[in-house]
């Protein structure tokens, strides 16, 4: 039978306490002390020996003794004031030899001035060179046992697999010291590739640059490296592709350590190195956020998200959580995308809580009732149909989800008096010539009426495809590639605008932020990515031949989007990355003229019309005029100020 050991305070048996804190901190701390004391008064000794060239003869023994006593004394009460003795520092940091410096600083006038009182026991010229002897003996003590601590933490050779770093900033020195510093790593760092001629010399815990990427082959070979990490979270997705391409033939394991939005300000871990993924190859680039000025409307505010189970919007309350407000209310037609979302929260997904929200925008009663529980004062508004083909064949569910949706989410939150409302839109909407880019101009043009309304702000944030959700293109050629083949491509020269779902939401976070007056915030997403690029890309990854067939564009698909309609100048008074638009209002009461039920072909010129108008008048349309019914589906109130 195997008998397990029984840890450091645990329970002893029935009945029996823990032991408490401060019995297992003390010997510890007691064992620092006292080793400082004996690295003092070995300097001392050390320091009037040869004060007295060597001649124990003339050392007053008993002065001596008396005076190592004395001074450990002080030196132990500056340690405990400055924090030596009290477990505010990890031991042999830096923090910790700047207040051994302190206390060292504090003691050596204190010993001068006691040895004085008590007579002179030692030179005094002994109490200086001791002062600055000991502080050498107790930092090379500690950088011993920190040294002694980093080696047993250090992985095998033999067990990992050798690395080489690309990096060599504070991304690298946050990997390598993960790496080094768990004997279970996978991973052991063998070698340093930095472009920045400053750092030729540079070593991070022993691991020495030893070159540029144009180094890579020759220092693979060198060092018998079984893979390549990207160290360098601030990466864009252009110098991943130029460093993919260095390491494709080298036949290495190529690994990337996590953007700075999904780090969200924690240092590197071994966990989060990961193959490249082909979201790091697309859209992958750095994007600034003023923490103060999202926190501020964050933070401790009640915020609500609608179509909290999609792509989009669980990102959104995954982000929104962590700024810590004072409730999160994620809404949500679809009960397993909220299932989803809080187990990617709490990791339980009991669905037990209250702020978890089964709800149609379609149903004005029911949004009515959330919104007088949960009070928001902050909604983002994600819910949406969003696949441009099928509101093709279905307009009218454009209309009733899209439009008079967000039109009874904007009236609700107008009379709950909500301060802050980002409706979600997309570069579809911008010059749109689809049902869905129509159905999201329309929704821009609905906030900017409800921002006139309120004193709050209303805006809307348009973005471009975004990587990772369920319905990017990534998504659906990897399908295609599991199905065995082919890819399709609606057209060789086809090209879209690309941005990873969390640096996505992490700038609609920030638009958030920005102060507007109902304008369209567009996100800039860089330069567009050809699709037939995206498709080679992965067909050469697949390990079967696949493939790549083009079936032409779809009807009212373009062949390259663009964020900024022909009117919209691309002005960005506040954030270099988010430009903003004026936004003609749309007069909503106009909404309940509109017959999902109508020809599809009437409905979409309609819908045209309504998007592209400047100004529309109080009669009817000419499409419209003679309806003499309207159904409940879609009969909306005209606006109402709250």
């Amino acid at each position: 039978m195997q008998v397990r050991r029984q840890a450091f305070g645990e329970s002893r048996g029935p009945g029996a306490h823990p032991v408490p804190w401060h019995r297992r901190a003390l010997p510890g701390r007691a064992a620092r002390a006292l080793t400082d004391a004996a690295a003092l008064a070995t300097a001392l000794l050390i320091a009037t020996l040869l004060r007295h060239d060597g001649h124990i003869g003339n050392v007053d023994l008993t002065g001596l003794v008396v005076l190592s006593a004395v001074a450990a004394a002080v030196h132990t009460l500056a340690g405990i004031n400055f924090g030596l003795y009290t477990g505010r520092w990890a031991y042999g940091c830096f923090e910790e030899i700047a207040a051994l410096v302190k206390t060292s600083a504090v003691t050596v006038p204190a010993v001068l001035v006691l040895d004085t009182v008590l007579g002179r026991l030692v030179p005094r010229t002994a109490i200086i060179a001791a002062g600055m002897f000991a502080l050498v003996l107790t930092a090379g003590v500690r950088y011993m046992v920190r040294s002694l601590q980093d080696s047993r933490l250090r992985p095998s050779p033999d067990r990992g697999a050798r690395v080489v770093v690309m990096g060599a900033g504070e991304g690298a020195t946050s990997v390598i010291r993960a790496m080094l510093r768990s004997p279970s790593s996978p991973y052991v760092p063998v070698a340093l590739l930095d472009d920045d001629p400053a750092k030729r010399t540079f070593r991070v815990m022993g691991v020495p640059v030893v070159g540029t990427r144009d180094d890579m082959a020759d220092v693979v070979r060198r060092f018998r490296a079984e893979a390549v990490v990207i160290a360098i979270p601030s990466a864009s997705a252009d110098l991943i592709r130029a460093l993919t391409e260095l390491a494709q033939p080298l036949n290495v394991d190529l690994k990337v350590v996590p953007p700075v939005v999904e780090l969200f300000g924690r240092t590197v871990r071994v966990e989060d190195i990961r193959p490249v993924s082909h979201e790091d190859l697309l859209g992958r680039r750095e994007v600034g956020i003023d923490l103060e000025a999202v926190a501020g409307y964050l933070s401790g505010r009640r915020v609500l998200v609608t179509g909290a189970g999609g792509s989009i919007g669980s990102e959104l309350c995954r982000q929104v959580a962590r700024f810590n407000p004072a409730k999160l209310v994620m809404l949500d037609r679809d009960e397993s995308g909220l299932h989803a979302v809080q187990l990617s929260l709490d990791g339980r997904g009991q669905l037990d809580d209250r702020n978890l929200v089964v709800a149609d925008i379609r149903d004005e009663q029911r949004l009515d009732e959330v919104f007088a529980e949960h009070k928001p004062q902050v909604v983002f508004h994600a819910a949406a149909l969003k696949h441009l083909p099928l509101l093709e064949m279905h307009p009218s569910e454009a209309l009733k989800t899209n439009i008079i949706g967000t039109y009874q989410i904007l009236q609700t939150a107008m009379r709950h008096g909500v301060d802050r409302l980002v409706n979600i839109s997309t570069d579809k909407a911008a010059d749109p010539c689809s049902v869905l880019g129509y159905s999201k101009r329309i929704t821009e043009r609905l906030t900017a009426a409800a921002d006139a309304l309120v004193p709050g702000t209303y805006c809307s944030v348009r973005f471009g495809n975004v990587l990772g959700s369920r319905g990017s293109v990534l998504t659906a050629f990897a399908a295609q590639v599991e199905a065995g083949g082919p890819i399709t491509v609606t057209h060789p020269d086809v090209t879209r605008y690309f941005m990873t779902v969390q640096e996505a939401v992490r700038l609609v976070i920030q638009a958030g932020a920005l102060e507007s007056k109902g304008e369209v915030l567009i996100l800039d997403m860089g330069e567009p990515v050809r699709i037939a690029d995206v498709a080679k890309r992965i067909a050469d990854a697949a390990d079967q031949h696949i493939q790549i067939v083009y079936t032409g564009l779809r009807p009212a698909e373009k062949l390259a989007e663009v964020l900024l309609g022909p009117d919209e100048p691309d002005h960005r008074p506040n954030h270099p990355l988010i430009s903003q638009a004026p936004v003609p209002p749309l007069d909503g009461a106009v909404l309940s003229l509109l017959d999902p039920s109508s020809p599809r072909e009437d409905l979409i010129a309609v819908l045209h019309w309504l998007a592209a108008s400047p100004a529309l008048p109080k009669k009817p349309h000419p499409v419209i005029a003679g309806k003499q019914r309207r159904p409940e589906t879609a009969a909306v109130p005209p606006g109402r100020r709250p």
